[in-house]
């Protein structure tokens, strides 16, 4: 086999070798034995080493070890003595041959100089440039990166800018404005997976003219297969979409290419028929150009090359010649005798003509089957000439025959860009397409089906196509559809689209959508089928089934519906859980008046606030409301929603709504049971102030006593002292009231009372607490010192209640100094705004709270106090957190404990106070509870 491969190895470029499987060498070509000045026999088995620099032979051995444990194609580089002891760079490119699947029977290798790749690679870079330019599209060339690198002169020419300019085609006007975000898409994926690009864009002209092109890119890679250059090729297909208009006269087309001849051969061939049949005349064919505005070359053997090419290009007018004339005005036009003729005169035609030696011209359009002007054709004389009626019916006749021969070029040209666009069209396609004939049998399969199926295009083209991709269970029902089809017309699938099982090659079966239809070509029928594998999409429809049901019942579950409302149309969509809670059934439109009919009337105007306010502004909203239902009884619901835009641009609100009654229901219930705590709390401190309250009790009444004795002795008096009597049932009754002020007092302290928002100043509140504890805490022996802020804000809330709260802190106070002798027993209160809230302090010289217990006295019966209750402290935290509030604790620096609350001034706000004063007694009791 060497013998025989010899003539062949020693006649490719480079140093080329083989080698046995263990890598041995058993032959080398002529140009080795040439270039190191050694035979062959020195060279074979480990002879070659000795070719290899001494430097390079050791990391050479390792390298071709490892390629002959790999097995695979394989390239390394080493410097090799040329005979003359001079050494050369090689690249050393080394191949397996295979016998069957991995054995290898022997290597193949091909020893290449790069000594000179450098200057090479630029003579290289050059000659490939030169020959770009030739190529007859446009040529870019792109870097790794998907950034532009160079262009061939085709691009400037069509463009009229420079390659600087062309580098910013992302953001130039050189794609089409409209093309140009899909552009930088398929673009930008193919640079990140290394895929072909594959796209048909508008490209700007040098005259501003966009032209569609097919744009086809390809990846160079290296040896290891990283990309180091994009290829992209731009063919311009405006033509092509002009020529498919063609494709009608596909019959005549299919005659014409029969004969076996080219148009320019046809064309040149009548040419030189007329020439032979009218003696001393010239023969020419001009074609119009696809856009209908230049002349262009069809045949002209016998004139000068110089007149065709000054006729070339001549706009298709009245004024440019003979030629373009005819073409313009679709008749014939004869000039026979050019000196006399005044006609074209702009173009300067009669003068160039003659200076070619002619005197005559008849010119006759060629006109398609369709009509439409394809070119000219010419006779000239170089003499004055009239056509005679056998003359003209010879032209007629060759016009005919060019008109044939044009449309046939034409439409083998556009036969063929057409088949290369379906071919593009059917190997791009994301769905299967498979073409079959009227026995079922395969004809066509595109990549997309070879993905899908498994088969290979080689192996299933040919084949039925039942038996390859519909499951056994289908198949004799598609056969007998068939039939059917065949003998009766009669079809099911046709023209329809369909879901069905298919198999793929490896036996298992999937869903498909299909959809058939007939090509409509005459003689035994044949079919396009369209298969889409939609495994995914019934994935994503089973999931969102399953999505669907478990949100209605976790809204079942949860009593919460969900809505969108359109504010421009008026459309309100509800879930069925919204109907059930409304209680309203799902087939009535749901408008803004039924919902009306369902809210409680005291909840009326609040609804209708809402709705004015969020349908005049784009803004989320949240609010609760109630329900009066047919039986009269009572829900609340809670609506949450957020503002979008839809498609059209209309303000949309989408939102949830929950019936939210048992738990309005239970809040209420806790609402009662905190205040009845706290009214026990309350009570509890009444023993421990049966004293102050006797004492501010006993002073008015014993001055009433007083009073109403000295009136008696007033009286008594002879004279009786009126005036002074007088003045004394007035200290009477200012002492009777004085008293009743302590009753009202207790009586709104003690007594039993629901949650009430009102304007409470907090200084004024804390004095008549102080005022109620004054007497226990002289008993007591305590200093009591205050502090208040003059200039603090009123604040909204239940004075009652943060009345107890200080009573609390303050009698908490007391008792924690009362086992203090050594130190004088100070109690400070005092108040003061703090940022964005008002702060009240109760400060001691007690015993304190030990480090383990702060986080814990405010924790349900937790106390410090041998006969406390531990719910002082956990009734008054639950009071100040109802008022948005916060209650904390801290030791002092020496002795003693502080314990502050404080309440945002929000709550006072002038909003709030319209809000409390406009909203009806439902809304207030749900704002009370939201405090």
């Amino acid at each position: 086999m060497e013998n025989d491969l010899s003539p062949v190895l020693d006649a490719l470029p480079g140093l080329v070798w083989t080698a046995l499987s263990d890598g041995n060498v058993d032959h080398v070509s002529r140009r080795w034995c040439e270039y190191t000045g050694l035979d062959a026999g020195q060279l074979v088995g480990a002879g070659w080493r000795r070719a290899v620099h001494p430097e390079d032979l050791p990391g050479l051995l390792e390298r071709w070890r490892s390629i002959l444990i790999a097995g695979v194609e394989s390239a390394m580089e080493a410097r090799l003595r040329r005979c003359d002891g001079e050494y050369h760079w090689f690249t050393i490119r080394v191949r397996p041959l295979v016998d069957g699947p991995e054995k290898i029977v022997k290597w193949i290798g091909l020893n290449i100089d790069i000594e000179d790749r450098g200057r090479l690679g630029r003579a290289s870079e050059s000659l490939y440039r030169s020959i770009s330019d030739t190529i007859p599209a446009m040529v870019f060339f792109m870097t790794p990166a998907g950034e532009l690198e160079s262009v061939n002169q085709h691009v400037l020419d069509y463009v009229g800018t420079t390659l600087e300019d062309l580098k910013g085609w992302r953001t130039g006007s050189l794609v089409h404005p409209d093309d140009l975000p899909s552009v930088r898409v398929a673009w930008d994926r193919s640079i990140a997976t290394g895929e072909p690009y594959d796209v048909e864009q508008r490209m700007r002209r040098a005259d501003g003219v966009y032209r569609w092109f097919h744009v086809r890119g390809m990846p160079r890679r290296d040896a290891r297969g990283q990309i180091v250059r994009w290829y992209m090729i731009e063919s311009d297909i405006d033509d092509r979409r002009r020529a498919e208009s063609l494709l009608l006269g596909e019959k005549q087309l299919l005659e014409m290419a029969a004969a076996g001849s080219s148009m320019s051969d046809i064309l040149v061939a009548l040419c030189r028929l007329v020439e032979t049949t009218s003696e001393g005349c010239y023969c020419s064919v001009v074609l119009v150009d696809p856009t209908g505005t230049r002349l262009e070359h069809g045949a002209a053997p016998s004139l000068p090359a110089t007149f065709i090419n000054s006729i070339i290009g001549r706009p298709v007018n009245a004024d440019s010649g003979p030629c373009a004339m005819a073409a313009h005005l679709n008749e014939q036009v004869v000039a026979a005798n050019l000196t006399l003729e005044t006609r074209w005169a702009a173009h300067a035609w009669c003068p160039m003509a003659m200076a070619h030696g002619l005197q005559a011209c008849w010119s006759t359009p060629i006109t398609s089957t369709m009509g439409k002007v394809a070119g000219a054709f010419a006779i000239y004389y170089d003499k004055p000439r009239t056509p005679t009626r056998e003359q003209q019916d010879l032209i007629a006749q060759f016009s005919h025959v060019a008109s044939i021969a044009i449309e046939r070029s034409q439409s083998d040209t556009a036969l063929k860009q057409s088949e290369a666009r379906k071919a593009a069209i059917l190997d791009a396609a994301l769905d299967c397409i498979i073409t079959m004939d009227h026995e079922g049998r395969v004809i066509e399969f595109n990549p997309a089906a070879e993905r899908t199926f498994g088969y290979p295009r080689s192996e299933i083209v040919g084949r039925e196509l039942a038996a390859a991709i519909i499951p056994p269970a289908l198949r004799k029902k598609h056969r007998q559809g068939m039939a059917r089809y065949l003998k009766t017309g009669e079809t099911r699938l046709i023209g329809k689209r369909v879901e069905m099982t298919a198999v793929r090659a490896d036996g298992s079966e999937f869903p498909v959508e299909l959809a058939i239809s007939r090509i409509p070509l005459e003689g035994p029928p044949s079919f396009t089928c369209y298969l889409r594998d939609i495994t995914e999409r019934r994935r994503s429809e089973e999931a969102l089934q399953r999505s669907g049901a478990f949100l209605t019942e976790a809204q079942h579950l949860s009593k919460t519906g969900s809505f969108s409302w359109c504010v421009a149309t008026g459309e309100i969509i509800w879930s069925e859980q919204v109907y059930r809670i409304f209680e309203f059934d799902q087939a009535i439109p749901v408008t803004l008046q039924l919902i009306g009919s369902r809210v409680h009337p005291d909840d009326i105007s609040l609804m209708k606030d809402m709705i004015a306010r969020v349908s005049a502004e784009a803004e989320d909203f949240e609010y609760e409301h109630r329900l009066l239902m047919p039986d009269q009884s009572v829900k609340y619901l809670h609506l949450v929603a957020h503002a979008i835009r839809n498609r059209s641009g209309q303000l949309e609100y989408v939102g949830a709504v929950q019936d939210v009654t048992k738990r309005r229901i239970s809040e209420e219930a806790l609402e009662d049971v905190r205040s009845e705590l706290a009214r026990v709390s309350r009570i509890a401190s009444l023993g421990a102030l049966t004293a102050s309250i006797a004492h501010e009790v006993n002073q008015p009444l014993s001055g009433i006593l007083t009073n109403a004795s000295t009136c008696l002795r007033m009286l008594a008096a002879d004279p009786p002292n009126v005036d002074g009597a007088r003045e004394t049932a007035r200290r009477t009754m200012r002492d009777g009231k004085r008293a009743s002020d302590v009753i009202v007092r207790l009586r709104a302290l003690f007594g039993k009372r629901r949650f009430s928002m009102e304007r409470v100043h907090l200084n004024e509140a804390t004095q008549e607490v102080i005022a109620l504890l004054l007497n226990e805490l002289k008993r007591n022996r305590i200093i009591l010192e205050t502090d208040f802020d003059d200039c603090l804000p009123a604040i909204m809330g239940d004075r009652v209640q943060l009345q107890q709260v200080i009573l609390n802190l303050v009698r908490n106070a007391s008792d924690a100094m009362g086992g203090i002798d050594n130190r004088p027993k100070r109690l400070i209160v005092k108040t003061e705004r703090d940022t964005g809230s008002v702060r009240l302090t109760v400060k001691d010289e007690g015993v304190g709270f030990a480090s383990h217990d702060l986080h814990r006295i405010f924790d349900a019966f937790f106390t410090t106090k041998e006969a406390g209750m531990g719910i002082g402290l956990s009734v008054s935290r639950s009071i100040i957190e109802n008022h948005h509030g916060r209650l904390w604790a801290q030791p002092n620096d020496t002795h003693g404990a502080s314990v502050s609350f404080s309440i945002p001034l929000e709550l006072g706000s002038a909003g709030n106070h319209e809000l409390n004063a406009n909203w009806g007694p439902a809304t207030r009791d749900q704002a009370m509870r939201s405090l």
